[in-house]
């Protein structure tokens, strides 16, 4: 290992089995979540329905509080890329918004994040929302063939520029990560290509996934709370992630009800259970 480089954790198959705990409550409390984004809801309502699955399975949020962060979960509204705060904003026909989560078990840790169309949906944030999560599960697939993680980033940047339409920008700030028993762990999993290919892809590497795409400039800024990111020219986001586990018998998406088999299957995958 380089001199320098964060030192990355790997699990055993125990500890992933607690992971995909974490990630089936995870699941459940998105799940409440995305049902209670209708028109007309608060932004924070959504934080309450999630607080109540996590509660009700003595799960722990792992963004409550994380580095003074008010809330479960993140609620980012049209311009709004990532990191925004629930609260008393109302939500209104054609907002998209990114919901992003996470739960800790046993002391091991799960993240995930949806794109939510409101009601009446422009055809475009349609395309958006698709064509981010289409990515992320490339790149997820990309763990099953690929030797390095940075094949993950090149598969996410192959996709997207190869979809038919107006271009859509792949937000290079913010990444994805490894995941176990914090959060944020080694390696940065970038969504884009480049000529680094970081740690090999071997049994016990745990990633969350997570492609931000955007239907302008890929330019960002923070807002006064600290925490909301916007883009500039207040073009439209969409947020999709995923948690997965690669082991001994081939890769597993730790937050997905089926572990990822349908959508895999649909890229010539098979998703493998932690058995």
């Amino acid at each position: 290992m380089a001199f320098g480089q964060p030192k990355v954790q790997y699990k055993t198959i125990d500890q992933m089995r607690l992971m995909r705990k974490a990630g089936l409550v995870l699941a459940n409390a998105l799940d409440e979540a995305v049902a209670a984004a209708v028109p007309g809801a608060r932004t924070g309502d959504l934080d309450t329905a999630f607080a109540k699955v996590l509660a009700q399975a003595d799960a722990t949020s792992n963004f409550l509080g994380y580095y003074g962060f008010p809330a479960t979960i993140c609620v980012s509204v049209n311009e709004e890329v990532v990191h925004g705060i629930p609260g008393e904003r109302t939500l209104q026909d054609g907002d998209i918004l990114s919901i992003d989560g996470g739960c800790i078990i046993d002391g091991w840790h799960a993240d995930s994040a949806r794109t939510v169309i409101v009601g009446p949906a422009d055809p475009a944030d349609v395309r958006l929302s698709e064509v981010t999560e289409a990515a992320m599960w490339r790149g997820i697939a990309a763990l099953a063939s690929g030797t390095h993680v940075g094949d993950v980033g090149g598969a996410i940047d192959d996709y997207v520029h190869s979809v038919d339409g107006p271009a859509l920008g792949i937000l290079e700030d913010y990444v994805g990560h490894g995941i176990g028993t914090e959060m944020h762990q080694a390696p940065d999993v970038l969504n884009y290509r480049t000529s680094h290919r970081g740690p090999k892809i071997r049994s016990g590497l745990c990633l969350a996934i997570e492609p931000m795409l955007v239907r302008g400039s890929i330019d960002t800024a923070v807002l006064s709370d600290d925490w909301t990111v916007v883009t500039t020219d207040r073009s439209r986001a969409s947020q999709w992630e995923h948690s997965v586990a690669v082991h001994d018998g081939g890769i597993w998406v730790l937050t997905a009800h089926d572990g990822g088999a349908k959508r895999l299957g649909e890229l010539g995958v098979t998703a493998v259970p932690l058995d």
